[in-house]
């Protein structure tokens, strides 16, 4: 019982301070999850992460049900998702009733405006998180000590050629993903046979 509650606790900390959407709650779940309970390696953590981009809905509350299947089942995955969204549901009902009545007062807009920053910082956080993690393949001690014997170059190729096609081109980025997947399956086993 003790579990559930530390899974619902933690998530509705996760949905109360994930100011800007989905993205930037994933520092604040690699924080929950991996560092401070321990429920998952940062090598799960970003596969969870993964599949949660890839399948529809909100990242977090993907993230939560799935952090919640692998931790206590399906139980664990209702409690994480409930506790995800339950601070989102008050917190936007009561934002939403005070918006349309100030809505026009510009103290409000100064303060949307001053959390897009923060917004960003958060997201670019956890983009250099996973992105470090793909490259370098957890060798790093998170102390920028990045070692060049552990650059995966596979996984850096992938990353440059789909950023210049996310860039350059007006491909769908669920292509792009899924051609980095399909490249990756065949490259991976192809160099394990040549070493």
């Amino acid at each position: 019982m003790n579990l559930y509650l530390d899974l619902l606790w933690s998530f509705f900390q996760i949905g109360l301070f994930s100011v800007g959407g989905g993205y930037a709650a994933i520092p604040l779940i690699q924080s929950q999850v991996v560092e401070q309970h321990g429920w998952l390696t940062m090598t799960q953590f970003a596969d969870i992460i993964t599949i949660a981009e890839m399948t529809p809905g909100p990242v977090a509350i993907n993230s939560a049900t799935f952090v919640g299947m692998q931790i206590l089942g399906i139980p664990g995955a209702i409690v994480a998702t409930l506790g995800c969204i339950l601070p989102a549901c008050v917190i936007v009902t009561t934002i939403a009733y005070f918006y349309f009545k100030y809505r026009n007062v510009s103290v409000v807009q100064g303060i949307l405006a001053g959390l897009r920053p923060a917004v960003v910082a958060l997201i670019a956080s956890a983009g250099l998180s996973i992105l470090m993690l793909a490259v370098f393949g957890g060798a790093s001690t998170g102390v920028w000590d990045f070692p060049l014997e552990s650059i995966d170059w596979i996984a850096v190729v992938l990353f440059i050629a789909a950023f210049i096609l996310l860039r350059r081109t007006k491909l769908n980025p669920l292509y792009i993903m899924g051609g980095a997947g399909i490249l990756g399956m065949a490259a991976y086993p192809l160099l394990n046979k040549i070493m």
